[in-house]
C-alpha cells in the first residue's frame, strides 16, 4: 500500500521538532555548536511547514510558522555573532602584531555581543512565547493539523510537486541574476540562497519518499546554499570590520584596511563558484 502524504509530512515534522528539542538543553547551558544547531532545526522545520503547507490547516501553519521565526531571529543574533568572533579570530592570525584595540574591537566585540545575544535566549526560553510553541510543537509530533482529504493523497506524488514547485521558484531567482544591477545583485544572491535553503530542506524531507533523486538534488542545493553562505559570511564581515574602522583611531586604519581587502578578495573568491554550484537549476527535469 502506497505511503499516505499526511503520514510522511508528520514522520518530517517529527525529526525535525526532535532536532529543535533536543538542542534545548545544551543552548540553555551554552554548550559549543548548540545555538546553531536550534537555529538549523528551528529553520528547517519552519521551511518543512512553509513547503508542505498545503497538507495543513492554513491558520495555524502560518501563526507557527511567525513563531518559529521569532525564535530563528533570536537564535540568528547570537549565531551571527559567533561567526564573526570565529572568523575575526581566525583572519588576525593571519597578521603580525595586530593593535590589541583591534583585537578587542573586532573579536571582543564580538563575543560581548554573542553574550548578550544568549542571556536574551536563555530568558526567551524560560518565558511564555517560547513555552507555548513548545506545547504546539509536541502536540505536532504525533497530531499535526492535516487535512484530511489532501492528508489521504499519495505521498509520492505529493512530495515530488512540492520538490518541482521549490525547484522552479530557485530557477525563477536564478535566472533573474545575470541581468540584475550591482546594487541588488547583493540581495537577490542571498534570496538565491535562500531559496537554495528552501529546496534542500523541502528534499531532505522527501528523501525517505523519493529515495535518491531527492537526496541528490538536496545535495546540489546545499552545495548552492554554502556557496552563497561564504560569500555572504564574506560581504558581511567586511561590512562590520568597515563600521568598526570609521570610528578607529588613525594608528588603526591600516590594519582595517587591510582586513576589509582581505574579506572583498574571500567574497571574490566565494562567488567564482556560484556558475557551477548553480548549474544544476537549469537542467530539464
Amino acid at each position: 500500500m502506497a505511503t499516505e502524504a499526511g503520514e510522511a509530512v508528520v514522520a518530517a515534522l517529527r525529526e525535525d521538532i526532535d532536532r529543535l528539542f533536543d538542542a534545548e538543553p545544551d543552548v540553555r547551558a551554552d554548550a559549543d555548536d548548540s545555538v546553531h544547531q536550534m537555529r538549523v532545526a528551528t529553520r528547517r522545520l519552519r521551511s518543512v511547514l512553509r513547503s508542505y503547507r498545503k497538507l495543513l490547516d492554513t491558520e495555524k501553519a502560518a501563526a507557527t510558522v511567525t513563531e518559529l521565526k521569532w525564535l530563528a531571529d533570536l537564535l540568528g543574533v547570537a549565531r551571527d555573532a559567533e561567526v564573526r568572533g570565529e572568523r575575526f579570530t581566525d583572519l588576525l592570525a593571519g597578521y603580525d602584531q595586530v593593535p590589541t584595540e583591534v583585537t578587542d574591537a573586532l573579536v571582543g566585540g564580538s563575543r560581548e555581543a554573542y553574550t548578550d545575544a544568549h542571556a536574551r535566549i536563555v530568558s526567551a526560553l524560560d518565558g511564555k512565547r517560547y513555552r507555548r510553541l513548545r506545547k504546539v510543537l509536541k502536540n505536532w509530533r504525533t497530531d499535526p493539523p492535516l487535512v484530511p482529504k489532501l492528508a489521504r493523497d499519495n505521498a509520492t506524488q505529493v512530495f515530488a510537486k512540492v520538490l518541482r514547485r521549490d525547484r522552479k521558484r530557485l530557477r525563477t531567482l536564478v535566472f533573474a541574476e545575470p541581468t540584475a544591477t550591482p546594487a541588488d545583485r547583493v540581495e537577490l544572491l542571498h534570496d538565491i540562497r535562500k531559496g537554495a535553503k528552501r529546496l534542500r530542506y523541502s528534499c531532505e524531507a522527501a528523501a525517505t519518499v523519493l529515495g535518491s533523486d531527492a537526496a541528490d538534488l538536496g545535495a546540489r542545493a546545499k552545495r548552492l546554499q554554502s556557496v552563497l553562505g561564504d560569500h555572504r559570511d564574506a560581504v558581511e564581515s567586511r561590512e562590520a570590520i568597515l563600521v568598526v574602522a570609521a570610528g578607529s583611531h588613525a594608528p588603526a586604519a591600516t590594519i582595517y584596511e587591510l582586513l576589509a581587502d582581505t574579506e572583498e578578495a574571500a567574497a571574490g573568491r566565494a562567488i567564482a563558484h556560484y556558475p557551477a554550484a548553480a548549474a544544476f537549476i537549469s537542467v530539464a527535469t
